[in-house]
């Protein structure tokens, strides 16, 4: 059952990237909805124990969650721009770097890290490089949504790392509904202060948002947070890396999209390297999956 599960949410997971790029809609408009709906679905749960525990933050916790909320905001503004200016593949792939910017950012502070994580690190920092190299002679825009969807990759790192410490006095159901929900009201005042259209799409680009929702959002985050009780988070880490070429797949499949050959070989340097993070690397905290 569990590895069913955990075959269900990879499969959420990968269908995030295409079904954004998809949706013929603005990219913070499409950030604010899946979050605002993801926020509405979780407020059930998390009707039960929210006010007490939200009671119980402090000053610390509250500026913790509101800066986890606001990288949040942050991420999906860039990854969702990305999508919309390079390859599904590659936006995906440069996202995921965001294992290696945790590892960066631990060790600013001081933290030792292994040689065989550095390793891993330069390998697929050698992917980034072959994915940008195949993009730059394709366009300046891919090369600009390649970087989009590192900067994307920074700020879920500096999100997972803000929320590490809520989540020690929160549930799951607590700091996802405020995290969402800071998030949310982040992105909309992004949107109007823009002048970002939020509105008035066709059909098939709100299947697309309500669709990326449910499968991102509830299939892929709520069924890795339960698979979090049975199994470890370095093994969660290692199935989430499936969603690079699980997106690729679904967007060629669904989107036409067939990058370069180049494309793919970084893809791999990527993935090979952050393989060997995930495994050699200290007992990590839990990957965003997008």
């Amino acid at each position: 059952m569990n590895a069913f599960l955990a075959v269900v949410a990879i499969l959420g997971v990968s269908a995030s990237g295409p079904l954004m790029a998809g949706a013929n809609a603005p990219a913070l408009a499409i950030g604010f909805w899946r979050n605002a709906l993801g926020t509405v679905a979780v407020a059930p749960f998390a009707a039960p124990t929210i006010r007490r525990e939200l009671a119980t933050l402090g000053r610390e916790g509250w500026t913790a969650t509101v800066f986890a909320g606001l990288m949040l905001a942050v991420h999906f503004g860039t990854w969702c721009s990305a999508l919309k200016m390079t390859s599904v593949a590659a936006a995906t792939a440069m996202v995921s770097m965001q294992v290696v910017f945790v590892v960066v950012i631990d060790r600013l502070r001081g933290d030792r890290t292994p040689r065989a994580v550095i390793l891993g690190i330069s390998i697929a920092v050698a992917g980034v490089l072959v994915i940008t190299g195949v993009d730059f002679s394709l366009s300046a825009r891919a090369v600009a949504g390649d970087l989009l969807a590192l900067a994307g990759g920074l700020t879920a790192a500096l999100y997972l790392m803000a929320g590490s410490r809520v989540r020690e006095s929160v549930s799951t159901t607590t700091y996802t509904f405020a995290c969402y929900g800071i998030c949310a009201v982040a992105l909309a005042a992004a949107c109007l202060a823009g002048q970002v259209e939020m509105v008035g799409f066709s059909g098939h680009t709100w299947l697309a948002i309500v669709g990326v929702t449910i499968c991102a959002q509830l299939l892929g985050h709520s069924v890795l947070n339960h698979l979090l009780a049975v199994m470890s988070p370095g093994l969660i880490s290692l199935l989430l890396l499936f969603e690079v070429p699980g997106a690729a797949i679904l967007a060629g499949v669904f989107l036409g999209q067939t990058p370069p050959v180049g494309v793919y070989v970084g893809l791999a340097l990527i993935l090979g390297g952050l393989v060997v993070v995930v495994l050699r690397r200290p007992p990590p905290e839990q990957v965003l999956a997008d």
